[in-house]
This record gives C-alpha cells, structure tokens and sequence, in this order.
C-alpha cells in the first residue's frame, strides 16, 4: 500500500496528513522538531565528552559515554511516541481524532514536565569558568510553582519528565 508509512521518519508524515485533529497535527511538526533538535544536542554533547575523554580508559569513562545515549533516548522517545502510536493506530484501527487529541496533549504535558524537570535539577550555587552564580530567585506569578520545584531534591528531579511520559502510555492505554 503506498499511503502506508515505512519506518521510522515516514511515521511522521503518515500521521500528520491521516490525522483530523488540528492539535496533533500541531504536536507532530513541533514535536518533531523539538525531536530532531534534542536528538543533535545529544549526539553533539556525545561527541564532545568522547573528545575530552579520548585520552582516558576504563570503566568510569565508558560509563559515562553509555549514559549519554541511554539519557539522549529516554529524553526523545517519548517526544516522538504520541506520533508513533497514532501512525499505527491509523494504520491498523482507522482514524480517530479523540486518541490523536488525547495522545497530543499528553505529549505537550511531556514537553512541560521536561521543562519543569530542567527547572527543578538546576543547582542551588554552580560554576562557570570560575565564576560562582546561583539560580535565579523566583518572581512573578509562577514564583510559588519555581519555589516548589527548587524544593524537589536534585536527585529526583527525573521524576517530572517520567510522570509525563508514563501520562503517554497511559492515555495510549485508555484511549487506545
């Protein structure tokens, strides 16, 4: 069937032109981006520790490449799973524009999670170049939601952008 997608790029278009809902269609071109854009950033974040570290060996060091891409995949899969899953549901089941809808906003609820996520690991004091600098104090109307964040301990702030992502498989569940 020629309309069918093939792999893993052709899930994109596939779910774009058979998907009704405005909002997943919306998702598909961001997320999508934002997908590509985090998938560079890994690898050239992966290039450059491997640079910096070429000169060493051992276990520590190999550790530490592996968990680039481990980390780099657990970021962007589920950026590009509501597409993936609403491709194959397409394909299989036919169209439906609540699950391409509900797959959607579960995806942009990811993308704010690995925000607050992001928000939450930042440091109380860091170094840059040997500069000393700290967080900036919250302000605003979101100031008590940035209070609650610097609040969650470092250690666990993966723990935001998980909940998102185990918000995409549950929607996929329910509405699927």
């Amino acid at each position: 069937m020629s309309d069918d997608y093939s792999g893993f790029f052709g899930a994109f278009p596939y779910a774009f032109r058979r998907s009704d809902s405005r909002l997943f269609r919306a998702y598909t071109a961001v997320g999508g981006l934002l997908a590509a854009i985090l998938a560079i950033f890994f690898t050239f974040a992966l290039v450059v520790t491997v640079a910096s570290t070429a000169n060493l060996s051992g276990g520590t060091i190999t550790f530490v490449r592996s968990v680039f891409v481990l980390f780099g995949f657990l970021v962007v899969a589920p950026l590009v799973a509501p597409v993936l899953f609403v491709a194959r549901h397409h394909r299989r089941e036919g169209g439906d524009p609540g699950y391409d809808a509900g797959l959607a906003g579960a995806g942009v609820v990811y993308l704010v999670t690995l925000y607050l996520g992001a928000v939450a690991s930042m440091p109380a004091r860091f170094e840059i170049d040997g500069q000393v600098s700290t967080r900036p104090d919250p302000s605003g109307l979101a100031a008590p939601l940035v209070e609650a964040l610097y609040a969650v301990p470092e250690a666990l702030s993966w723990t935001i952008p998980l909940a998102g992502a185990v918000l995409i498989l549950v929607v996929h569940r329910w509405l699927g």
